[in-house]
């Protein structure tokens, strides 16, 4: 089970790192089948909808289907190119396969169909998985993790954004307390006149 839901932290990954407009290509060149799926399974065809059954599907299985479904054409392109060695490859049949199936389908759907293959547990998912954290071609980015922790070392430039975020505290805070006190004045002004 902890693998399972390593697999699917791959494919959540996987998924988090494919833009909206990587989404939206994907989608567009699905055939109708293929289109209705993700339609039927995402409750909507937008990134949005997608990103959000792939948020809450990872446990139900939906995160997996959508993403089989999207990247569905690379698998069958990835298993062409590999030929006889498609239900067991080495890591280095799989990197000579790799720089071809990026670029007919994009570096994104190649992650999320690689992500699919570890989470349906291939023979390869340990290879593989390791391509997704290591290998320069398909590596994925650092997952953003999503409850954001207090983080004290954040990256040089957030700098900015965190005090952004003080002073938009600070001003609502003082905001907040402006309309408190006006408040109190107008009750006192209220009670003065009757």
């Amino acid at each position: 089970m902890k693998t399972r839901l390593q697999s699917l932290g791959l494919l959540d990954r996987a998924l988090a790192a494919t833009t909206d407009e990587e989404i939206d290509a994907l989608v567009a060149a699905l055939d109708d089948d293929h289109r209705e799926a993700v339609e039927r399974l995402a409750e909507g065809i937008t990134p949005a909808a997608i990103r959000e059954a792939g948020v809450k599907g990872r446990v139900n299985g939906t995160l997996e289907s959508i993403a089989v479904v999207l990247a569905d054409a690379c698998l069958a392109d990835c298993i062409e190119q590999l030929g006889d060695h498609s239900d067991n490859p080495t890591s280095d049949q799989l990197r000579e396969v790799l720089p071809g199936l990026i670029e007919r389908h994009g570096v994104a759907c190649t992650r999320l169909m690689l992500a699919t293959t570890v989470v349906g547990e291939a023979p390869a998912s340990a290879i593989v998985r390791d391509l997704l954290k290591h290998d320069d071609d398909v590596k994925l980015p650092p997952m953003e993790p999503r409850p954001i922790p207090p983080v004290v070392d954040v990256k040089r430039g957030s700098d900015a954004e965190r005090e952004a975020v003080k002073a938009k505290r600070r001003e609502q805070k003082l905001r907040r307390q402006a309309e408190a006190r006006a408040r109190r004045e107008q009750s006192a002004r209220d009670r003065h006149h009757h």
